[in-house]
């Protein structure tokens, strides 16, 4: 049986990402057709409920068969004794521009946003990259799956997100086209001329010429000096405006979000996320009614513009209280690479609650808000985010509690499939960490 001190001698020894996957492979053969039990866990579902004490998951051709205590282990199946260790499910960021931006300074590797005569037709999936480094860094903290996000360019809209995995292959896409993007606080007014209003009739303009083209393709004249949205664009919002493709909205204020909850008076099929809602904790009850999904940051609790007057920690804790579904992710645009950041947002929502006054997480609810939560937003419930029967073999095995910055993953897996938990940035640490006299080690390779 191999262990969790086994798995940890492994990753030790472990000095490069071909290297790495060769040795994770030794759990299971053939790698990418395993069945795995991993038995004496510490285990949390990520449905929101509490961690079960000597827990089993088992895992099939890529995906969770069971999960829980008393897990009856089938005949020939490979099985690793975690010893009490935690096992979650594979962590997912709600909000992040993983392998659409390797470093945002350098234009050539930044594909967040485009002065292009497109915008809602926009689709990031095709500019995703595998091999960026910010990848394997995210993969290395145990997040397995992400939302990625676009920025506006020359208009409200920025286009069509993904949903992505951190597997260390080349088909990174799990959904593309996953919903449209659209802002609507501070940055759509300026981006719509000046204001606020501005913002909400440009919005709702290019929402009914969608409809126009939705009932009249044929006829629909994207060339007119008064239209909004060229044919690509307008084609682009009709799964909008018929609900069949979320609509991510960026808003911040309490005022900006019932505004953008009174958009269904007009637009009843619009299927809204929210996200950012610094000042969401303000009207969490009519978001609740509602039933919209609230992607947020965990580590505001400072004003940092206006539209955040009113933010505090507490946000998320007041908001999941009212019964809203909550995610996390990094809404900061310069933090959208740090996925590792995932754990502390979570992990400080729990140690909120020791403060007099605050409101926050449970532990299980906690971690909700980065694995179910965000896949559950994102229409993908029942395939990624939690190891319930049947959704995907994401699991992580950590060398303690997932929440607390000292524990790092001993093990991940991706669709059952073991995967290397080095980057660039670990071989670089272990290359000069031990420098000794004649020439250093090989630092890495390809």
């Amino acid at each position: 049986m191999m262990t969790a001190s086994n798995i940890r001698s492994l990753r030790a020894k472990s000095r490069s990402p071909r290297a790495a996957f060769a040795a994770l492979a030794l759990l299971s053969t053939p790698a990418l057709a395993q069945s795995l039990a991993i038995t004496g866990a510490t285990l949390a579902i990520g449905d929101g409920s509490e961690p079960i004490r000597n827990g089993t998951v088992l895992i099939s051709a890529g995906k969770v068969t069971a999960a829980g205590a008393g897990i009856a282990i089938p005949p020939g199946i490979k099985a690793i004794d975690a010893g009490g260790k935690w096992v979650t499910p594979g962590l997912v960021s709600g909000y992040s521009r993983v392998g659409l931006v390797e470093v945002p300074a350098v234009n050539e590797t930044n594909d967040a946003s485009a002065r292009s005569p497109f915008s809602a037709a926009i689709d990031v999936a095709p500019a995703i990259n595998p091999l960026a480094n910010p990848i394997a860094i995210s993969r290395t903290a145990g997040i397995t799956r992400a939302v990625v996000v676009p920025s506006t360019g020359i208009g409200i809209f920025a286009g069509q997100g993904a949903v992505v995995d951190l597997g260390a292959d080349m088909n990174a896409i799990t959904r593309a086209r996953a919903f449209q993007y659209v802002e609507l606080g501070e940055e759509g007014a300026k981006d719509a001329g000046g204001s606020r209003p501005a913002a909400i009739l440009t919005f709702r303009t290019m929402l009914r010429e969608a409809q126009d083209y939705a009932k009249a393709p044929a006829s629909y004249d994207g060339r007119s000096k008064d239209a909004l949205l060229n044919r690509v664009d307008a084609q682009a919002l009709v799964p909008v405006v018929s609900g069949a493709m979320p609509l991510m909205v960026h808003v911040e204020s309490a005022r900006d979000i019932v505004t953008v909850l009174s958009l269904r008076q007009d637009f009843p099929a619009l299927k809204l996320i929210i996200a950012g809602a610094a000042e969401g904790w303000m009207v969490a009850p009519q978001i609740a009614a509602a039933k919209v999904p609230v992607i947020a940051g965990g580590l505001d609790d400072l004003p940092s513009s206006f539209e955040k007057l009113a933010a505090t920690q507490s946000n998320v804790g007041r908001m999941v209280k009212a019964g809203v579904i909550v995610s996390m992710g990094l809404m900061d645009r310069d933090k959208g690479l740090q996925l590792r950041l995932a754990t502390q947002q979570a992990g400080n929502m729990v140690a909120l609650n020791k403060v007099p006054g605050a409101t926050g997480l449970s532990w299980g609810q906690a971690l909700r808000t980065i694995s179910s939560a965000p896949a559950e937003a994102m229409g993908l419930g029942d395939r990624i985010g939690s190891l319930k029967p049947g959704r995907a073999g994401d699991v992580v095995l950590w060398d303690g509690d997932p929440l607390e910055m000292t524990s790092a993953p001993i093990a991940v897996w991706i669709d059952g499939v073991p995967q290397p938990i080095d980057n660039r940035q670990t071989k670089l640490r272990d290359r000069y960490a031990t420098p000794q006299e004649g020439a250093l080690p090989k630092a890495y390779e390809w």
